[in-house]
């Protein structure tokens, strides 16, 4: 269960996630109407069920976009100057809730399993408890978790973390979430921690993992040989003229980097003269959370960065930075990712960068690019043997890294990939969900 406006790997990997067990999507329509009693529409798409409503104005503006992205998103991204609390927002974030709660009562039956999703819905196990439902409830953060001094930024943050014991199985995308989430309770609600790994708060035990998030390793690889070979892969490809691509594929927001990605590049034409002419960097930014007044501000300040790099260093016959500002089809992605001699990932703080994966299921086992990454990303966690890890807030050593990348051997490529890869076989979407599932399969 997911509010609509989430995107990237938790679309993606719920989405795959309930197509293999015949799940039943509950969530936000995307629409706006001001009736509040309106009933769920029930569908299926791509052979996966949906329940959907709508939100009303007020909703959409003070759950989703004032309490959810103006506190949690920032919260939980360690980005406490960018906070916006108004106890008014935080009071419809509650309310929203329980009306999704009211909702999912009506479809609980005798088996049922929950699974709750993402920073949105966090009270949302506590409102079904209320409602009666003892059903087995799983959450799982796309986010990371903040520390202890982070968190307590937030009024009211003790109730907040009341919100997770009424789960039975929380899951974080990485150990060093999961540690600042164990740390969180145990000031914050004084949680009793036992040796079998059960946490006893609020009256209530639970269990709390790290299962981090993967991708569908043999669908992306084979979307990714259809991308390269795709109108718009070949457009790609000739309109390259034999120059290797570094490319950046991220949502519009603040917590990916990509300011700071700019001026990396910017450095490296900078120190490395033999890469002008022979060297394209591709970011690729959909716009997000339009409504939101400082992402506008974000678009604005990268096309100005964009400007100032590519005046700065083009010549007449080659552009060094393509600053795409649209969405593309996930097939035209994966092929883009497949042509690249560098994937540059390099988050400010992310739970996982499913991007990261994605680049290197795409790779031609033959002929592999190098995976430069953030340090910041849940990614790195699993990918640091293979992947060149960077700190996004050095310039000059980012800089240092992408020339590293584009001059590396091919034997060299070959075995950073062959160990990223390897991780990917055993941790794919499908094991992933059936982990926890069954960690929630044990709490019934």
């Amino acid at each position: 269960m997911s509010s609509g406006g989430s995107q990237g790997g938790l679309a993606v990997g719920v989405m795959n996630a309930l197509q293999k067990n015949k799940g039943l999507w509950v969530g936000w329509s995307g629409e706006i109407d001001q009736d509040t009693d309106a009933q769920l529409i029930h569908y299926t798409f791509d052979s996966v069920r949906f329940a959907t409503f709508p939100l009303t104005e007020h909703g959409h503006q003070a759950f989703y976009i004032g309490f959810s992205n103006e506190v949690l998103w920032p919260l939980f991204h360690y980005r406490t100057e960018k906070v916006v609390y108004d106890r008014t927002n935080q009071k419809e974030y509650l309310h929203v809730n329980q009306r999704y709660a009211r909702h999912v009562a009506t479809l609980v039956e005798p088996h049922s399993r929950i699974w709750v999703h993402d920073y949105q819905l966090i009270p949302l196990g506590h409102f079904l408890r209320q409602a009666g439902i003892d059903a087995p409830i799983g959450y799982f953060l796309h986010t990371p978790f903040p520390p202890w001094d982070v968190l307590r930024i937030l009024p009211d943050y003790e109730n907040l973390l009341r919100y997770f014991s009424a789960y039975d199985v929380i899951g974080f995308q990485t150990k060093c979430d999961l540690r600042n989430f164990e740390d969180c309770i145990r000031h914050g609600l004084d949680a009793t921690f036992y040796e079998d790994g059960t946490i006893e708060a609020e009256g209530r035990c639970f269990r709390a993992e790290a299962y981090p998030i993967s991708i569908d390793l043999d669908t992306a690889q084979e979307m990714a040989r259809q991308g390269v070979e795709s109108n718009t892969g070949k457009r790609m490809a000739n309109s390259l003229l034999d120059r290797a691509i570094i490319m950046g594929v991220d949502r519009l927001d603040y917590s990916k980097g990509i300011y700071k990605r700019f001026q990396a590049f910017e450095r490296l034409l900078e120190k490395a003269e033999h890469q002008h002419g022979h060297v394209v960097f591709v970011q690729i930014s959909p716009p997000s959370r339009t409504d939101v007044p400082e992402y506008a501000e974000l678009r604005t300040s990268l096309e100005r960065l964009a400007g100032h790099v590519n005046g700065r260093f083009s010549d007449y016959d080659w552009t060094p930075l393509r600053y795409l500002n649209r969405g593309y089809s996930r097939e035209s992605i994966l092929g883009f990712l497949r042509l690249s001699r560098v994937g540059f990932l390099t988050p400010l703080r992310d739970g996982m960068n499913l991007v990261a994966k994605e680049f290197v299921a795409a790779q031609d086992p033959e002929d592999p690019g190098v995976l430069v990454l953030s340090h910041l990303a849940g990614a790195s966690w699993e990918l640091q043997e293979g992947a060149l890890v960077c700190n996004p807030y050095d310039a000059e050593g980012v800089a240092d890294m992408l020339d590293q990348a584009l001059v590396m051997p091919l034997e060299e490529r070959k075995a950073r990939w062959q160990q990223m890869i390897e991780v990917l076989r055993k941790n794919d979407i499908h094991y992933w969900c059936q982990k926890f599932l069954d960690s929630l399969g044990k709490a019934s």
